[in-house]
């Protein structure tokens, strides 16, 4: 539902709302080893900014992740295409791939740590994470697609092409949209799970475990922060690329 506030409040309000809740309980608890302050956080934060590690142990978590979501999105969409198009197809993944969506991620992150190196964990498993998610809408859409218009391109001889681009492209990027959309904030999830599992030497989820070994809690919120931040910004990318200036808007 759209907001009737103007742009900027929009988000300007809700984002003041909780960070004055936060702020708040941070003083009701009155301990910065359970809730820090916002402003306690904010420094924290500058201090790693500062840091050149601070940027390579970044650069490397959305290296694995963003590429452990395309491995995710491809394979999500060719599995939904063969099992559209073929019922054995069909009956011999589509199983498969309902195991991989019920199966808890910290199971899979400890059974791919005994066959993959360390620094590969984020990705694959930010991979398994997004697979079935784009599968069952990507299947979605194609089953959306408008059978009298697929007769149409038939009859008046349209190119496989032309027909992908004007028939079946346009029932299916709504589903694919909001697949993408929903599997960006997954990977990054399951991904910095991973990393705080399997402990690569340079990630995101190592500097959150050491931050919660060392009880360091400023910079576990920060760091937090950090990876929210990179998701949304993945996502506002991703909603660009896909719908344009009207996912920008959405």
């Amino acid at each position: 539902m759209r907001s009737n506030l103007p742009r900027p409040w929009s988000w300007l309000l809700p984002a003041a709302f909780w960070l004055a809740a936060w702020w708040l309980a941070s003083l009701a608890v009155g301990k910065s080893l359970l809730i820090p302050a916002p402003p306690e956080v904010v420094r924290r934060l500058l201090e790693l900014i500062a840091s050149a590690a601070f940027w390579r142990y970044t650069g490397l978590s959305l290296l694995r992740i963003t590429l452990g979501l395309l491995i995710g999105i491809a394979a999500g969409v060719i599995t939904a295409v063969l099992t559209s198009r073929s019922a054995f197809l069909n009956a011999l993944l589509a199983p498969a791939v309902r195991v991989v969506r019920a199966t808890p991620v910290a199971s899979f992150i400890i059974l791919v740590l005994l066959w993959v190196a360390n620094g590969r964990v984020p990705a694959v498993i930010s991979a398994l994470v997004v697979l079935p998610v784009v599968w069952e809408s990507t299947s979605a859409g194609i089953r959306s697609v408008d059978r009298p218009l697929m007769e149409f391109a038939r009859v008046y001889r349209l190119t496989r092409m032309d027909t992908l681009r004007h028939v079946v492209f346009p029932a299916l990027l709504p589903h694919l949209s909001a697949a993408v959309c929903t599997a960006i904030g997954l990977a990054w999830k399951s991904g910095v799970a991973a990393e705080v599992l399997c402990l690569p030497k340079a990630a995101i989820g190592t500097q959150v475990y050491f931050s919660k070994l060392y009880l360091d809690t400023p910079a576990l919120f920060a760091w937090t922060l950090v990876v929210v931040a990179l998701s949304m910004t993945v996502e506002r990318i991703a909603r660009r690329l896909l719908l344009g200036r009207k996912g920008e808007r959405a």
